[in-house]
């Protein structure tokens, strides 16, 4: 029988008292290595109680002791570092140097907030009117909350809880349910630390206990990381509960490829942007827009996306791992599909991937099509698979139009050896 993972509340792991669990799957064999609790509405208003308990006084704590804290909890993250990207690596399939990158992005936001001091400085104005000084403090909110997605189960909330903690407030991180036992290792290194109870809480769960976050009256801001649709409805709810919200969705983000760039370190960044991590990162680039002279690399590219394949966690020669689940893989396949219909050159087609051994995992082989026009599915959409699409542009002018036309349009990048010859 799997486990049950519990909930993180007041400085300790409970089981929580729902009867409702989900599922968390290995993505590479489908083996189920646990169950997490949809988490009662109940238990979510104790750990906001809780935190506001806690954070009445954590606010009191002078800026140097709680940074003295973070020092000591980012010292615990970097000798554990491997044995968090193994709990990573297992629930979402990223290899296991991925996974390692991914912990030390977190890392080096801990690290940050171990800074925090300079940071919470106010201003003083002499004579901003005659006879009038002005001063400003700045001071913590309350108790935050963390709402984090499946595909950096270690990075996205280590952006999120430290630097608010280290503010001064207390923490309510909601998990991926796809991926919630790397957030609880998180937490139990956190506690390892430290810190006092109730300042970071885990609750897991889905729709009901987002939803509950964005409408509870005790907290003050939110951040988000996740889907377009889900962003858009977190930011919408917050805001109009008066709270405080940034909300990141999807993206679809180009690179621009000029005839006098280096054409080797163009494609080794392509192979890297577009299938690192299954695609599935919201600054994957899925679209290369290849001007001039250099729409004739195509050939080379699918040369280079040919070279690398998926495979398990601790597969050294894996290039990435699978797709989280059947209902991504889903959608990979349908755009794939769709992209023949629609009229695109398809050069490489990796829907029938499979890694030996490894049958039953979301794998979806490198991908690559070409001449593939704005009106086409698979550029309207995010994939979120590893797949690149090669458009074609005759100056950096028109490339830039293409992708400002997107709706998505998240990051550029422009490889070039010369910006102003480039342009000419």
């Amino acid at each position: 029988m799997a486990e049950k993972v519990k909930i993180f509340v007041n400085g300790a792991f409970v089981d929580s008292k729902t009867t409702e669990f989900l599922p968390v799957e290995n993505p590479a064999t489908r083996e189920i290595l646990a169950e997490v609790p949809l988490t009662t509405l109940s238990e979510i208003d104790e750990a906001i109680h809780l935190a506001n308990v806690a954070f009445s006084t954590w606010k009191e704590v002078a800026t140097p002791e709680r940074a003295r804290l973070f020092l000591k909890y980012q010292h615990i993250l970097k000798e554990r570092q491997k044995e968090i990207a193994e709990v990573l690596s297992k629930e979402n399939g990223k290899n296991f140097a991925d996974a390692m990158g991914d912990v030390w992005r977190g890392i080096e936001v801990v690290e940050h907030a171990c800074n925090i001091s300079t940071l919470m400085m106010g201003e003083t104005v002499e004579n901003v009117a005659r006879g009038v000084d002005t001063y400003s403090y700045i001071q913590p909110l309350g108790i935050c909350a963390g709402i984090t997605p499946f595909n950096f189960p270690a990075m996205i909330p280590l952006w999120m809880f430290p630097v608010a903690i280290a503010c001064g407030n207390a923490f309510i991180l909601k998990p991926s349910e796809q991926t919630p036992m790397t957030s609880n290792k998180l937490a139990e290194l956190f506690v390892e630390a430290g810190f006092p109870k109730g300042l970071l809480n885990v609750i897991h769960g889905s729709k009901d206990q987002v939803n509950h976050i964005l409408n509870h009256p005790e907290i003050k801001a939110i951040s988000f990381v996740g889907s377009v649709p889900v962003a858009e409805h977190v930011y919408r709810t917050g805001t109009q509960n008066l709270k405080r919200v940034q909300a990141f969705g999807g993206a679809k983000n180009h690179m621009v490829v000029m005839p006098d760039a280096n054409k080797q370190q163009v494609i080794n960044n392509l192979v890297g942007a577009s299938c690192g991590a299954a695609g599935q990162r919201c600054m994957a680039i899925s679209v290369a827009v290849l001007v001039g002279e250099a729409q004739n690399w195509a050939d080379e590219i699918k040369t280079a996306l040919s070279n690398i394949q998926p495979g398990i966690w601790n597969d050294d020669k894996a290039a990435y791992g699978p797709l989280i689940n059947q209902n991504s893989k889903n959608k990979v396949l349908r755009l794939i599909k769709s992209a023949y219909t629609q009229g695109a050159d398809v050069l490489l087609d990796g829907s029938d991937c499979v890694v030996e051994g490894y049958e039953n995992g979301y794998f979806v082989g490198p991908t690559l099509f070409n001449n593939v026009t704005a009106e086409m599915d698979i550029y309207k959409e995010e994939i979120f698979g590893p797949a690149l699409l090669l458009m074609k542009a005759n100056s950096l002018d028109e490339a830039i139009e293409i992708i400002n036309n997107n709706p998505y349009g998240n990051g550029t990048s422009i490889f070039t050896s010369s910006g102003a010859a480039a342009r000419k």
